[in-house]
């Protein structure tokens, strides 16, 4: 398997177009990218791309928690569980769930962009998926929203959710 570092997108436009510059979502996967690349190259030892697993891709969503603006109260906080604290308290920042979930999307896509398989794929895995789903769970504990599965809507038109 081969990756392409740095490779700039197909351009799939008619020939003859003037090329146009990336969209915002495209400039955003490929910063992405080379982000996690350089995480990559950053460890002691280097993990090489094709070498990467999802273990890796846990320890850099856990890594950027360090640079989140989500206020997560932890179960021994007075406002464990309040959406709107009226003071402020030590509770860590995270990365919100929202960003994860867009950053995981955006790499997931790169990753087969860039040479990788489907099959392959560390940010596919189903142990990522169970790692959002945790993320989300107890963010919104800790802020007291109920995230509730969305039900189908009944025929008639009426929708049985109420979001």
């Amino acid at each position: 398997m081969s990756f392409d570092r740095g490779k700039e997108p197909a351009d799939h436009g008619s020939s003859g177009d003037p090329p146009q510059s990336p969209s915002r979502y495209e400039s955003q996967k490929r910063r992405d990218w080379n982000t996690f690349g350089q995480y990559l190259r950053n460890q002691r030892p280097p993990v090489h791309m094709s070498r990467c697993n999802s273990n890796h891709v846990l320890e850099f969503l856990r890594y950027l928690d360090q640079f989140g603006k989500t206020k997560v109260h932890l179960q021994g906080c007075i406002f464990y569980g309040q959406p709107e604290p009226p003071a402020p308290c030590a509770c860590p920042l995270r990365q919100a769930w929202g960003s994860l979930d867009s950053l995981i999307g955006r790499l997931r896509a790169a990753y087969e962009e860039n040479g990788g398989s489907p099959e392959s794929n560390p940010f596919a895995t189903s142990v990522i998926r169970v790692h959002l789903r945790e993320v989300k769970e107890c963010q919104a504990k800790a802020r007291g929203i109920p995230y509730k599965k969305k039900q189908k809507a009944i025929k008639g038109g009426e929708d049985s959710s109420s979001t």
